[in-house]
């Protein structure tokens, strides 16, 4: 029975996928030349990918803390990792951010493509001259006015539980001044385990945006900050 619902639902987001790319394509072209940070086609975005929770009744998602992300402020958004659901669910947001992704998620048709026109940000992990490059944009994004969005831990946990965090997303956030908003999210882990595309059965998943986080100190002190805030929520 999982079988047959995750193949109903991978066959959806590829035919969704179909129908909704040119969409995308459109607004890239219509806006681009006065949306110079391409808002408008995130929000799409943002629609595109929260359609595979809305419709989906095994994952009912509640998101709490939207309000710590206000209007107009740019922040470096740090999210705990479990799942590949974990990008559907932060997309619920409805907020300005550009991802930093890893460059694999780029090459897939459709969806990848979406994500070069949005002007995400790619990362070749384990190549020094990508995490340059991926500091070097992301910190031009934040210069420009839009937050990006980091997972500290750099890759999924395989058992859940909140690994070791990474400095960059704390270095950027000292190097241009701007906050650091940790989001906590649950359930992901158990709804669709890493190294898996079966769908587990109902789930009940949540995303809470924690209060933003002055970048004082140094980037292990801020990211070990940060990982604590994170770490007293998740369970």
């Amino acid at each position: 029975m999982k079988q047959v619902g995750s193949l109903v639902f991978w066959g959806f987001v590829v035919l969704s996928s179909i129908l909704l790319f040119p969409v995308a394509v459109l607004i890239w072209l219509v806006t681009v030349l006065f949306d110079r940070r391409l808002v408008l086609l995130h929000r799409f975005t943002c629609f595109w990918a929260s359609l595979y929770t809305w419709l989906n009744p095994l994952w009912p998602v509640t998101i709490t803390g939207r309000e710590n992300i206000r209007p107009g402020t740019t922040y470096v958004l740090a999210a705990n990792h479990l799942s590949l659901l974990d990008i559907l669910v932060l997309f619920r947001l409805f907020k300005d951010f550009k991802w930093v992704s890893k460059a694999e998620i780029f090459k897939v048709p459709l969806i990848g493509w979406n994500m070069s026109m949005n002007r995400y940000i790619r990362l070749q992990r384990g190549q020094r001259d990508s995490v340059v490059q991926m500091m070097k944009q992301a910190q031009q994004t934040l210069e420009s006015g839009s937050s990006i969005m980091m997972f500290p831990e750099g890759t999924r946990s395989k058992s859940g539980e909140l690994q070791r965090f990474k400095t960059g997303a704390f270095e950027l956030a000292l190097a241009t001044g701007v906050p650091v908003v940790p989001i906590v999210i649950s359930g992901t882990h158990n709804a669709l385990p890493k190294h898996g595309f079966v769908l587990q059965g109902r789930h009940e998943i949540g995303v809470h945006v924690l209060a933003p986080v002055d970048p004082i100190g140094t980037s292990e002190q801020l990211c070990e900050q940060v990982r604590a805030l994170i770490a007293e929520q998740v369970r």
